[in-house]
């Protein structure tokens, strides 16, 4: 199985604004964020695992953390680093030995990315290693459980929810469930999800706080 950036480097950035998904998810992680800041004495050190273009590491920055990240994407840090050169924004990804080149953070943040990871374990490991000691992990990712799962087959949206033919796109659908056991495998203890943008049977996403 291919793991160099070429094979997982499928997302596409036209400029630095915040994506669709951030107006019902980023509420939720800044509240999450916030709560955990209020327990450090220090600057939250923070590390943006899939940052896109920049808009989310961008955001966090001017609220006073210090933060960094890498993507897969030539075309999306391209941008970022136009758009928001006072940041450290890199091409890599969750493939690479990320905590050896940039060492271990209170908090990492990896904002819809584990639905388009080809080797989630990789991606998982990776992200523990980031975490640092009493540190936590900050995930979401479309949610899928029985009732939304039953509201898509009746309402024939099949085609489009899954997106089969979008290269690179949602190759992994998580439930609650399947995303705990990959955590939990990690290293990961004492995960919480909430579930956001909709009620939660219907939710649209789902982010998961998990600790080291």
């Amino acid at each position: 199985m291919a793991t160099n950036i070429e094979s997982i480097d499928g997302y596409t950035w036209e400029n630095s604004s915040h994506e669709n998904s951030h107006s019902y998810i980023l509420p939720a992680i800044n509240k999450i964020i916030s709560e955990h800041a209020s327990k450090k004495k220090n600057k939250l050190k923070i590390f943006d695992l899939g940052c896109g273009n920049g808009s989310l590491t961008h955001q966090l920055s001017q609220l006073g953390y210090d933060v960094c990240g890498v993507d897969p994407s030539q075309e999306g840090i391209s941008i970022a680093n136009q758009e928001f050169p006072h940041l450290k924004l890199t091409q890599g990804s969750a493939y690479d030995d990320l905590a050896k080149q940039y060492g271990t953070f209170d908090i990492v943040v990896s904002i819809e990315v584990v639905e388009h990871v080809y080797a989630p374990r990789i991606y998982a490991k990776t992200l523990h290693n980031l975490v640092s000691e009493k540190g936590c992990a900050i995930i979401s990712t479309p949610y899928h459980g029985y009732w939304k799962n039953l509201a898509i087959a009746l309402l024939g949206r099949f085609d489009k929810h899954f997106t089969a033919l979008w290269d690179h796109g949602h190759i992994k659908f998580w439930s609650i469930n399947t995303l705990d056991q990959l955590l939990k495998e990690a290293g990961f203890s004492d995960i919480k999800y909430h579930r956001v943008g909709r009620i939660p049977a219907l939710a649209k996403s789902m982010i998961a706080v998990c600790y080291k």
